[in-house]
C-alpha cells in the first residue's frame, strides 16, 4: 500500500508546482545545496552512497563485476586525473563529447546537439558548480523523466582504466562536464551499462522535455530540407543514423568514412552558390570526435574551391564535424529524428511553439493491461484518453485541411529494469473518432461493445519494442479517443502519454466515476419468516447472536455442498468484514435481522457471480469481475480496479466466490462509512489521526 501513498504524494507535489525544470524534484531526496554546504563545512569531499564507486554502478553483464572489460577499472576524482580540472572550458561545445568504451553514441549525439542551444543546455547543466572555491566533490544535473524534471546529484569519482576515462571524455584533457553529465544519466538509469544501445530521440527528450519524431529518409517528404531548416531555426535537436544489415555492420566504417549503426547529430544547414546553382548542404557531427565523411563537401574537398569565401564555413579540423550535400545525406543515411521543444524551453518570441499535454498511466495484469486490438475481450480495459481538436492549422501552403498533432507514448523506467532481466515491451496506440453522444463526456470508460462495433480512425505507425512510439496526425476537428496498450495483454508497465498540437487542444483521461448505488436491503427481526428464524436459533446458540468465528463455520458448511462455484472457503478475515458491515449495535456479533440482511445480500451477489461466469468455470475472470462490480452497483475507475485485482485476484487473474464476496463487502463498507461521515455529499471528510486509525482497523 506504500506504493499508493507514494503515487498520491507525487501527484500532490506536481499539483503544487514541483517537477518543472525551474523547481525540479530532488532525485532520491538528495538536495545538492544542502549536501555541498555540509561537505564544505566539514572539509570533506562528497561520496554518493546511492551510486557508489563500485562494480554495480558499471553494469551487470557486459560491464558486470566478472567481465574482462571492467578489470583494472578504478574510480578517480577529476583532481586525481589532472592538476587543474575545469568543469567547462571555453563554453560547452560539440568537441567536448568524445565517445568512450560504451555503446551510447545515441546519448552523446543528443548531448552534442544540446551544446548548440545555450538556453536548453543551461536547463540540464545548472550554473554555479565547478572546481573552484565551492568545490566539494559534488555536482548535479537535471533530466526530464516521463513528465517531470528531476535534479540528480553525483560525486566526481569517475571510472578510469590505464589512466584514461573509460567512458565519455572531452578533447580537452582537463574538462569534465560531459563525463559528469553521463554519470548522472547513468545513475538515473541504474548503471552505465543500462545506457548501451538506444535512440537519439530518447536523449533528446530527457534533456529537453520535448517530443521526438522519426522520419525514414527513403520515404522522406518532399519538403524534408525545409522541415530540417525550420526545426533548427526553432531550436529543435536533430539526430541521424545509418541502418545496419547484420551484427558485423555495427559501427563498421564505409569507404567514405561514415559509421553504420552509429548516431550522428545534424547541427546545421546552409545553401551555397555552386557553379551557377544553389546547393543544399547539411552539417553532421560524429560523437567520436573523429572519423569524418571523405566525399563531396568534406573537409578540404575540392567543392569548397568553387565557393565564395564569404559563404565558406570553417571545415578543416578533424573534429568529427563535416559538411555533405543534402542529396547525399538522404541517400546515405537511413533516418532522422527531430525533437520539438516544449513551450517552457523556448524564450524567443519569434518561435511558434506547440501546445503540450501530459498524462501518466499504468498497465496492470488483470485490470488495465488489455493488450492490442487482437484481444477483443480485454482491449477495452486499457486506459482511455480523449483529445478534443477545435481549430484547424494555420498553414496556407498546405492544401490538406485539419488539425495537426503528435501523440507520443513512452514506457517508463525500462532501462533501469534491465538489471532484473526485463526489457522493453512492444507498445502502440489506437485512435477512435468519438460519436456525438459521447462528446463532452469524460466520466465514462467505454466498454468492449464500443470497440467491437467501431473501427479505429488512426493508429501509431506500428507496435514497437522501443521506449517510445510517436506518430504525427492531421484529423478534422472533433473529439477522439486514444487507447495506449502493450501488444500482448497482461504486461505490467507504467507509461506517459503526451500530445503536442499546433493549436491549443484539450486532452483528458476518460474513466468511470467512483460511485456506488447501495440498495437498502435491511431486514428487520419482524420480517424474518419462521423457517429462517428456526435455522438462526439452531446456528446462533444460547446467546442468540452469531460471531465472526461462528459465521465462518456456517458459511463454509453451506458453500462446501455446492459444485457450481469454486471456493477455498471463507476466511475469518472476510467474515469479520461482513460482521463489521452488518453490525449496527457495535458488539461485534450479528442478531437475527442483521444475519437475515447479510444472507439476502450474499444471495444477490451469488446471482451476479453466476451470471458473469460466462464459461461456467466456477470462477470469474478479472474482466468479468469489472462487469460484475458494475452490476452490483459499483462504478470504479482504473486506479481502484487495479488495487482490487492486486488484492483479491489469484495469479491466473480469476476470483473464486469467497474472494469475490470479500471484495464486494469491503467495497460496500468503505462506501457506507464515507457516506455516513459526509452527510452533505461534499466529497470530502476530515479525520484526526486517531479517527483515521479507528477506521483503517475496521
Amino acid at each position: 500500500m506504500s506504493g499508493v501513498a507514494s503515487t498520491l504524494a507525487k501527484k500532490r507535489a506536481q499539483a503544487a508546482g514541483f517537477g518543472t525544470n525551474a523547481n525540479a524534484t530532488k532525485y532520491l531526496n538528495q538536495d545538492f545545496e544542502a549536501l555541498r554546504s555540509q561537505c564544505l563545512s566539514g572539509g570533506t569531499l562528497f561520496s554518493d552512497s546511492y551510486f557508489p564507486a563500485a562494480p554495480e554502478s558499471l553494469g551487470f553483464k557486459e560491464l558486470g563485476p566478472s567481465s574482462y572489460k571492467t578489470r583494472g577499472v578504478a574510480w578517480k576524482r577529476a583532481g586525481e586525473l589532472c592538476s587543474k580540472p575545469q568543469f567547462i572550458v571555453g563554453g560547452a561545445t560539440r568537441t567536448d563529447i568524445c565517445q568512450g568504451a560504451l555503446g551510447d553514441c545515441w546519448l552523446l549525439a543528443a548531448i552534442a546537439s544540446l551544446t548548440l542551444n545555450e538556453e536548453v543546455l543551461a536547463r540540464v547543466v545548472p550554473a554555479g558548480q565547478g572546481f573552484g572555491d565551492n568545490y566539494a566533490g559534488i555536482f548535479h544535473f537535471q533530466f526530464w523523466q516521463f513528465g517531470e524534471w528531476v535534479d540528480v546529484v553525483i560525486d566526481d569519482r569517475l571510472p578510469v582504466k590505464d589512466g584514461e576515462l573509460v567512458f565519455v571524455h572531452s578533447a580537452e584533457g582537463n574538462e569534465f562536464w560531459s563525463a559528469l553529465l553521463e554519470k548522472a544519466y547513468a545513475k538515473v538509469n541504474g548503471c552505465y551499462e543500462a545506457l548501451s544501445g538506444g535512440s537519439t530521440s530518447e536523449g533528446f527528450e530527457d534533456f529537453t522535455g520535448g517530443i521526438a519524431e522519426s522520419y525514414e529518409l527513403s520515404k522522406a517528404p518532399s519538403n524534408m530540407f525545409q522541415i530540417i531548416q525550420k526545426a533548427l531555426e526553432a531550436g529543435a535537436l536533430l539526430g541521424c543514423s545509418i541502418d545496419i544489415t547484420s551484427a558485423a555492420d555495427s559501427e563498421a566504417v564505409t569507404r567514405q568514412k561514415l559509421v553504420k549503426g552509429h548516431a550522428y547529430s545534424l547541427t546545421g544547414v546552409t545553401e551555397v552558390n555552386y557553379r551557377g546553382r544553389k546547393e543544399k548542404l547539411v552539417r553532421m557531427r560524429n560523437p567520436w570526435g573523429q572519423v569524418e565523411w571523405t566525399g563531396a563537401w568534406s573537409d578540404s574537398s575540392s567543392e569548397w574551391n568553387s565557393i565564395a569565401a564569404s559563404e565558406r564555413p570553417n571545415a578543416n579540423a578533424e573534429d568529427g564535424e563535416f559538411w555533405m550535400s543534402f542529396s547525399e545525406f538522404v541517400s546515405h543515411y537511413s533516418r532522422i529524428e527531430i525533437c520539438t521543444l516544449t513551450p517552457d524551453a523556448i524564450t524567443s518570441d519569434s518561435i511558434k511553439y506547440w501546445a503540450v499535454s501530459n498524462h501518466d498511466g499504468t498497465w496492470r495484469k488483470g485490470s488495465t493491461a488489455g493488450g492490442c486490438r487482437n484481444n477483443p475481450y480485454t482491449f477495452w480495459m486499457n486506459p482511455q484518453y480523449v483529445i478534443k481538436l477545435n481549430d484547424e492549422d494555420d498553414d496556407p501552403d498546405d492544401n490538406e485541411v485539419g488539425c495537426s498533432f503528435v501523440v507520443g507514448l513512452i514506457q517508463k523506467n525500462r532501462r533501469r529494469l534491465r538489471k532484473a532481466g526485463e526489457d522493453m515491451h512492444t507498445i502502440g496506440f489506437a485512435i477512435y473518432e468519438l460519436p456525438s453522444q459521447f462528446h463532452g463526456q469524460r466520466d465514462v470508460h467505454l466498454d468492449k461493445n464500443f470497440f467491437l462495433t467501431h473501427a479505429q480512425k488512426a493508429r501509431s505507425e506500428t507496435f514497437v519494442n522501443l521506449r517510445e512510439v510517436c506518430t504525427r496526425f492531421k484529423l478534422p476537428p472533433g473529439e477522439y479517443l486514444v487507447v495506449p496498450s502493450t501488444f500482448e495483454a497482461n504486461k505490467d508497465g507504467d507509461f506517459c502519454l503526451r500530445v503536442f498540437s499546433e493549436k491549443q487542444t484539450e486532452t483528458l483521461p476518460c474513466d468511470d466515476p467512483v460511485d456506488a448505488e447501495l440498495p437498502d436491503e435491511t431486514v428487520s427481526d419482524d420480517e424474518v419468516d419462521s423457517g429462517f428464524r428456526g435455522m438462526f436459533v439452531k446456528l446462533a446458540g444460547a446467546d442468540m447472536e452469531i460471531s465472526a468465528t461462528e459465521l465462518t463455520t456456517i458459511l463454509n458448511k453451506i458453500i462446501a455442498k455446492r459444485t457450481d462455484i469454486k471456493t477455498d472457503g471463507f476466511s475469518l478475515e472476510t467474515c469479520r468484514i461482513m460482521v463489521n458491515l452488518m453490525d449496527d449495535s457495535g458488539n461485534g456479533k450479528l442478531g437475527l435481522g442483521e444475519f437475515a440482511t447479510l444472507w439476502k445480500k450474499i444471495q444477490r451477489y451469488l446471482g451476479i457471480y453466476k451470471k458473469n461466469d460466462m464459461d461456467n468455470s466456477g470462477t470469474i475472470s478479472t474482466p468479468e469481475m469489472r462487469l460484475a462490480l458494475k452490476e452490483a452497483g459499483f462504478t470504479l475507475n482504473n486506479t481502484i480496479f487495479q488495487l482490487l485485482v492486486a488484492r483479491y485476484a489469484e495469479t491466473d487473474m480469476t476470483l473464486d466466490f469467497d474472494n469475490y464476496v470479500a471484495c464486494l463487502m469491503r467495497l460496500e463498507m468503505m462506501f457506507r462509512v464515507f457516506k455516513k461521515l459526509d452527510p452533505h455529499q461534499s466529497g470530502f471528510i476530515e479525520l484526526d489521526f486517531q479517527q483515521w486509525l479507528n477506521f483503517t482497523m475496521i
